[in-house]
């Protein structure tokens, strides 16, 4: 077979050769007269002027530095950007890492955040969806917990009461709570089941309140829905025509 196999290997070159270019520069940067053509920088032909790779990589460290992800040229009248991916073998791995975690902290700068309380996990966690996230679970460790108070996720409790679980079973209760629907009453906060009936339940504690929404009702009627308020009507409308045959039969 003989030594007919090649080792190939991919490299992110910062600087490439144009035909008929002069050997020697100067570079703006350091004023200093360059010899050697491969000690100049060309950002990926993007645009191309006369800076020293030395000066390149301080000059990326001191952006890195005030935290800028997204480095300019530094030539006045260019608007171009630095390329990390082929400037990863010009300034090394230890730049390289901490220019992409700058560029990756500035892209979810926007976005609301929080950490995975799980203390094995702490995995960074976004909300990308928007909204009024609660109910979340980690992508890493798949434990739930809550968005808006960044604690273990309490089934069937407030984020105010979270704080105020004992034990694992004030834990294992809420998540009964929670699979079986059972409500809390607004006055004494305890759980209410209904088995059967109307929505209008009574809590031991004697305030009346409504399965479907949870609010407090004076009456056996809500208007949480559209065919509560229909009824409500109807019941008004009843009652006083019920009031004026009253007063026309005496």
């Amino acid at each position: 077979m003989g030594n007919t196999l090649q080792k190939n290997q991919e490299q992110e070159l910062p600087v490439t050769e144009e035909p008929n270019e002069p050997q020697s520069f100067t570079c703006e940067i350091c004023v200093e007269p360059m010899l050697l053509p491969n000690k100049k920088f060309k950002n990926q032909n993007r645009c191309i002027h006369p800076f020293c790779t030395d000066c390149i990589v301080k000059y990326i460290s001191v952006k890195l530095e005030d935290n800028v992800g997204d480095i300019p040229c530094p030539s006045l009248d260019c608007n171009q950007n630095f390329d990390p991916i082929s400037c990863r073998n010009l300034v090394g791995p230890q730049l390289f890492v901490k220019w992409c975690d700058i560029l990756c902290e500035s892209a979810v700068l926007g976005l609301e955040q929080c950490y995975c309380p799980n203390r094995n996990c702490s995995a960074l966690i976004l909300d990308e969806c928007g909204g009024n996230a609660k109910r979340s679970q980690c992508p890493d460790c798949k434990s739930f917990f809550c968005f808006q108070c960044k604690l273990p996720w309490h089934a069937g409790f407030q984020c105010e009461e979270s704080q105020e679980l004992r034990d694992r079973n004030d834990v294992a209760f809420g998540v009964l709570a929670e699979l079986n629907k059972w409500k809390r009453c607004p006055q004494c906060r305890r759980f209410v089941e209904k088995t059967e009936g109307c929505k209008i339940v009574k809590c031991r504690c004697g305030a009346g309140f409504c399965y479907n929404c949870g609010r407090r009702v004076y009456h056996h009627w809500c208007h949480c829905n559209s065919a509560s308020t229909g009824t409500f009507y109807c019941f008004v409308i009843l009652a006083i025509i019920y009031f004026f045959l009253i007063l026309w039969i005496h």
